[in-house]
């Protein structure tokens, strides 16, 4: 991390006009770790969604949502996160960036309880990860090795409650619904062969 600062001359340009450098500096010495303590693995793999941005080789940002039963993202030892990629809508916006881009920020949030943490690291993509056979329904295993881990103040998460787990996140000995959108005229034709047929997917 020494040679990769926490605030660059943006950052510091606000700070100074807000008068929150010694703050921010403050925060970096307390609560910016590059290990994932017992209380950081216990949240991560209770929550069932994260928040992923990416950038492209030019730079250019992404933003996106990944969900999955709780337990779905794994943390592996003091620095290492897996994650599985499931069946989406095959832009690969967001892992096709890490390919070409490994930087990626990722944010855990606990609605009910009023927690969040920030992930940075770096993220690789692979198809032959011993790892998949953990994970039902995944495509792809993402490891992200952290480089730095930290809390951010909660006071602005509404308050909300998960009613259900979404009837599409795979789990052991179980076949998920086919998406409606897969059925769409618009679609059909362009859909890879094993989403076409009588609405099941091949496993």
């Amino acid at each position: 991390m020494a040679d990769d600062p926490m605030y660059h001359d943006g950052m510091r340009r606000l700070q100074d006009a807000r008068e929150t450098r010694a703050l921010a500096d403050r925060l970096e010495q307390v609560t910016v770790r590059t290990a994932f303590t017992e209380e950081d693995r216990a949240f991560i793999q209770r929550c069932p969604m994260i928040f992923i941005a990416t950038a492209d080789a030019d730079g250019h940002p992404d933003c996106s949502y990944k969900g999955g039963l709780p337990g779905f993202v794994r943390v592996l030892d003091d620095r290492t996160l897996a994650i599985p990629d499931y069946d989406g809508n095959g832009m690969y916006r967001t892992w096709g960036n890490a390919l070409v881009n490994p930087h990626v920020g990722l944010l855990f949030l606990d609605f009910e309880q009023s927690k969040r943490l920030r992930v940075n690291g770096t993220a690789r993509v692979t198809q032959d990860d011993p790892l998949r056979a953990d994970f039902p329904g995944s495509v792809f295993i993402v490891r992200v090795t952290a480089s730095r881990i930290f809390p951010n103040c909660p006071r602005y998460l509404h308050k909300m409650q998960l009613v259900e787990h979404s009837a599409y996140a795979p789990r052991p000995e179980y076949t998920p619904p086919v998406p409606a959108w897969k059925s769409f005229d618009v679609f059909r034709d362009a859909l890879p062969p094993r989403d076409r047929g009588d609405g099941t997917r091949e496993p």
